[in-house]
């Protein structure tokens, strides 16, 4: 399982990372030291996988491209929706797998994936 993932974010941004976040199925968590959180915000998935992506602050984030971020969500006609609702741009892609999917943007400019169910076991 992968446990985390690290992306950075300048600090005026990272209230709309946050509510971004949020539309995709996270929640704020406090680090668990006084010092990381002076650095950074964290979030975790709802679903209680503990999957978590941490928000380093930068005044000057790397945002990698065409380097991105995948996440599988079942109820994925209904997030494209809110994403679109908090404006949002949504580029539908052609399926993987039999899986729909879509790219999208956070606030900072990091790349998202989103897709319906994850591939198949080899």
């Amino acid at each position: 399982m992968l446990q985390h993932v690290s992306l950075e974010v300048t600090p005026a941004l990272v209230d709309r990372e946050i509510a971004f976040l949020a539309l995709l199925g996270f929640r704020e968590i406090v680090p668990p030291s006084a010092r990381l959180a002076e650095l950074s915000r964290w979030v975790e998935a709802e679903d209680g996988s503990a999957q978590q992506l941490h928000l380093m602050y930068a005044e000057e984030p790397t945002v990698m491209r065409p380097a991105h971020i995948a996440l599988v969500r079942p109820a994925y006609e209904l997030l494209l929706d809110a994403l679109r609702g908090g404006g949002f741009e949504v580029l539908e892609r052609e399926p993987h797998w039999g899986s729909p999917r879509a790219f999208t943007h956070s606030p900072t400019g990091h790349r998202v994936e989103v897709m319906q169910f994850a591939p198949p076991r080899a």
